[in-house]
């Protein structure tokens, strides 16, 4: 095959490629991946089934396309996330509720034995939280005002980002995920009473020096 058509249809192929994909990220929105099937992805797209498998052989390597093309989406050049870069994603995904519902879907369903974006999931949440810590400390130093390290805070940080889509996909008039989002981040940047917390392990119960 000449080369200018070999490219031609390897651009097809990709083309091909991300409708599928664009189009799974829809089904599984609506049904939920257990229950989505490749015979489904295939008819939005106008394609047999086989035809479809010819570009993904499994539905895991589907499920894992869409994965990816996801966090492409949530891409910064060279990692560089900020606070207030982050900010401006949670009002971006209050644009996007499809791919919102999509994702959280996925996560609910990846808890579960043998789901397979568990393993996924678990990856991504390790890369998140180291990605996060980063963030703060770049932000605050080795210290956040509230005395708490970036380590300790990044956790907190991912659960109220993931848990204020939930509530969001829920009740989207009753809960506003960007400004809730601009609160929590106002509190991350508060000194507490006593201008900071002890570590646990410098104190003991009822805050009792230790001895030794």
């Amino acid at each position: 095959m000449p080369y200018g058509d070999a490219m031609n249809a390897r651009l097809r192929s990709e083309e091909r490629r991300a409708e599928i994909v664009r189009a799974a990220l829809e089904v599984i929105a609506g049904r939920g991946y257990r229950a989505a099937s490749l015979a489904a992805v295939a008819e939005r797209v106008g394609l047999t089934q086989q035809g479809l498998l010819h570009h993904f052989p499994t539905k895991e390597a589907l499920l894992v396309a869409v994965l990816e093309e996801r966090d492409q989406w949530d891409a910064v050049p060279d990692s560089r996330w900020r606070l207030d870069l982050l900010a401006s994603l949670v009002e971006y995904n209050a644009m996007r509720p499809g791919i919102v519902q999509t994702f959280s879907a996925l996560l609910g369903e990846s808890v579960t034995e043998g789901h397979p974006a568990r393993e996924y999931f678990t990856e991504r949440y390790g890369k998140v939280r180291a990605a996060m810590a980063e963030v703060l400390r770049a932000e605050y130093g080795e210290r956040l005002p509230n005395g708490l390290t970036p380590e300790r805070t990044a956790p907190l940080l991912v659960a109220v980002m993931d848990g204020l889509q939930y509530q969001w996909l829920l009740d989207p008039e009753g809960v506003d995920m960007p400004g809730a989002f601009r609160d929590f981040l106002t509190l991350l940047g508060e000194r507490g009473e006593d201008g900071g917390i002890e570590e646990s392990g410098e104190h003991g119960v009822g805050g009792e020096e230790r001895e030794g």
